[in-house]
Formats: C-alpha cells, structure tokens, sequence
C-alpha cells in the first residue's frame, strides 16, 4: 500500500518551476524557513530604497544650494544694473563701483588706483561686465588693475 503525503496532483511543469525540490538531496523548506526569506528580502530590500532615497535627498540639497546661488547672483546682478552709469558700458570690461556720501552706487572706469588710492567715493569693487549681462567681480583692486590694463577698462 502506496502512502501520500499530500492529496491532489504532483507538479507537471517544467522542473526549475516545481514548487518543492526534485530531489531527495535538497534540503527540506519550512514555513519558518520561507519567513525568515521574507523578512530577510524586506530588510535588504528597505535599506537598498533607503539607501537610493538618501542619495536623492542630497542631490535635491545640492540642487536648492545651486537654486539659492543662482537667485543670489541674479539678485546681486540686477542691483548693479541698477548703479548710476553715465556712460554706455560694454560687456567684457571692467568697471568699478563707487558709493557717493549719500549712498548712491555709481560705477566708474576710472580703478581706485587710478585715482592715486584716494578715490572721491567709497569704493565697493571692480566688476567685469559679461556678455549674457551677468557681472563677475574681480577679488581685488589689483586684480581689477591687471585686468583693466590687459583688457581695457572700457570707456574709450
């Protein structure tokens, strides 16, 4: 007399499909086997997204700190556009800018050292005006000679 362990039909499919092992070498599964799989799958699978979603996180910081800078630098631009000017400027000159006594801003294409260190006005820095009408600041009045020099500080 034949024993079953189980009614119904055995698998037919395709043996890398059979639901249970083929042979009387592989190891038994368990339930408690298949849920300890499970937990073992949503662990490894919970810290590969947490992983992926903190590298997206720093690149959405990286990106606001490039968004403040870039609103900074347009804000920054817009108010020296906005400098008294009484000459036509040209982008890639450089020019200098000046605070009068009552707090006006104007530029100038005369350099502090032009004006033989002792400029009339409060000096505020030397900028180099660019063709898309973004305006770079040049680190220090010797700088901004060297480059008004090279260059030509405009005006002529």
């Amino acid at each position: 007399m034949t024993k079953h362990k189980h009614s119904g039909a055995n698998h037919r499919g395709a043996e890398h499909a059979s639901p249970y092992g083929l042979s009387r070498l592989a190891p038994a599964v368990t339930l408690v086997d298949m849920v300890r799989e499970i937990e073992t799958a949503d662990r490894a699978i919970g810290h590969a997204a947490a992983g992926k979603l903190g590298v997206i996180a720093e690149q959405i910081h990286q990106l606001q700190a490039q968004a403040r800078a870039i609103v900074e630098q347009a804000q920054r631009d817009l108010e020296l556009h906005r400098a008294a000017c009484s000459f036509e400027r040209t982008p890639g000159h450089t020019y200098h800018l000046y605070q009068k006594a009552d707090g006006r801003r104007v530029w100038s294409i005369v350099s502090p050292a032009e004006w033989g260190g002792c400029p009339p006005h409060d000096y505020c820095g030397s900028y180099r005006l660019e063709y898309d009408r973004s305006w770079t600041p040049l680190r220090d009045a010797a700088g901004a000679m060297v480059a008004a020099v090279a260059g030509g500080s405009g005006g002529d």
